[in-house]
């Protein structure tokens, strides 16, 4: 991790490390990644792809009509694009369904709401519930509530986000969304509402899943728009307030899903692999276009350039398309159990989940003797733009939970200042893709992928190598 540099360094120059032990990358191979940069910079493959996936699937919400079409389409690509080895790995999840949703004031003040049920909101009594608003200004506030001022009411959460390069606000509006209806439920709401967790002035809600605790209460629960929770907070300010939510919505048993792999094989160390990717779901509201069918398309294409190179790389290339990260990682955490006895043999990975304009900033999770390695990946990334981050990287939330298991791991920051406008709402579509900003990321993928790739030395996974890590910065 890079916090351990001082160390690294320290090592260095007191001899303790001996010069076989430090990772480097070779310079035929730095000058080769420098080649597929350039290229990646003017190959339009990723956005090709983007562009086949929101144009012949759609939406790709986990378990639903678009599943399986979505797994045949990446299997279909990872051929065609030239992956010598194409296979899926099942994940079994609750399906949930959604089938209609309506809300508005009834009184004082008759308006409809634009409203979205969240992932796993089990579905409102027949006829809808209307009760008096509750409002809390953040998640604390909700914590800190009372039975007797919530039993029986709508409770509704308004905390707004803000824009941010890193996206930072999103720990405020997640929790926010993944906690408080389990929260509002133990404290006797009806329902529960809350302001989207997202930065626009859109009358478009932002979905996204909520989090039960196992045996405990369940309420429906859903978002409205920011400029209808803007309205229901000009209501209160007059007075008492009743809501109306109609929620037709739920589970309906499990579902057999997979993740889809296609891999580049090493030419010499075909069983140690250099792994990336992104997840296939989306929500259901728009096409998936920057959640996540870019990561998808940037981690495909990134190894198709690797592919047809003359000559394979060293270790072998492997692409992931994640089954349903959007309700819990199932995935992402099906990957990791189902590779937990290879992690040494994953020597670094990350994912692309954070949309498709600029990455600016890569965190890195290595042993201090790979950071030499590190150092030549960033001269080769700093004319994209990128910088090098101090905090630990956790390869992205798919691949975090095989990082958890001691996967090397780097996190590659997007400029996130516009990601949580269109974020799980109807406007996640593609033309919100800049093609020349998906490029860019093209560019650093292939670029870090390929140095890993061709890398004397290793950069430290090991079971239970990275346990001390936080969370990434």
């Amino acid at each position: 991790m890079l916090r351990a540099l001082p160390c690294a360094l320290i090592a260095l120059l007191t001899g303790s490390v001996s010069a076989a032990e430090i990772t480097t990358i070779p310079d035929a191979a730095v000058k080769q990644a420098i080649a597929l940069r350039d290229q990646a910079l003017k190959d339009g493959q990723a956005y090709a792809l983007l562009e086949s996936l929101t144009t012949e699937v759609g939406p790709r919400l986990a378990g639903g009509v678009n599943d399986e079409k979505a797994r045949n389409w990446a299997i279909a690509q990872f051929k065609q694009l030239g992956f010598d080895k194409v296979w899926s790995e099942p994940v079994t999840f609750p399906k949930w369904v959604r089938r209609s949703e309506s809300a508005s004031l009834v009184a004082p003040f008759p308006q409809p709401l634009a409203v979205t049920a969240l992932g796993y909101s089990p579905a409102t009594p027949k006829g809808g519930v209307t009760a008096p608003i509750v409002m809390f200004n953040s998640l604390d506030a909700l914590k800190a509530a009372k039975r007797d001022d919530v039993k029986g009411k709508i409770v509704f959460v308004s905390a707004r986000m803000k824009p941010h390069r890193d996206g930072h606000d999103y720990g405020i509006g997640s929790p926010i969304r993944s906690r408080g209806p389990a929260i509002a439920a133990e404290l006797g709401a009806a329902a529960y509402v809350l302001r989207s967790a997202g930065t626009d002035s859109h009358r478009l809600p932002h979905t996204g899943v909520t989090q039960w605790k196992e045996g405990g209460p369940r309420i429906p629960a859903a978002a409205v728009s920011n400029p209808d929770a803007d309205l229901i907070e000009a209501a209160l300010r007059r007075g008492s307030v009743q809501l109306k939510l109609q929620l037709d919505c739920g589970i309906e048993g499990d579902y057999t899903g997979a993740n889809v792999i296609g891999e580049i094989t090493g030419s010499e160390k075909p069983d140690e692999v250099v792994i990336m990717g992104g997840h296939l779901d989306s929500w259901d509201l728009g096409t998936g276009a920057i959640d996540d069918g870019a990561g998808v398309s940037i981690g495909m294409a990134a190894g198709a350039l690797i592919g047809h190179l003359p000559q394979a790389p060293r270790r072998s290339i492997r692409v992931v398309a994640f089954a349903n990260e959007e309700a819990g990682l199932y995935g992402g955490k099906a990957y990791a159990a189902a590779h937990k006895q290879e992690v040494s043999k994953h020597v670094l990975g990350s994912e692309s989940d954070f949309g498709s304009d600029r990455i600016w900033r890569l965190s890195a999770s290595v042993k201090p003797e790979s950071l030499p390695a590190i150092d030549k990946m960033m001269q080769v990334l700093a004319p994209l733009g990128v910088e090098r981050g101090m905090g630990a990287g956790n390869g992205g939330p798919d691949l975090s939970p095989i990082h958890a298991e001691g996967m090397a791991a780097l996190s590659l920051t997007n400029d996130g200042t516009r990601y949580f406008d269109y974020h799980h709402t109807a406007d996640d579509t593609l033309d919100k893709v800049d093609p020349e900003q998906l490029a860019q990321n093209v560019a650093v993928y292939v670029s870090w992928a390929y140095m890993a790739a061709q890398a004397d030395g290793d950069f430290g996974s090991a079971p239970g190598a990275f346990k001390q890590n936080g969370d990434d910065d």
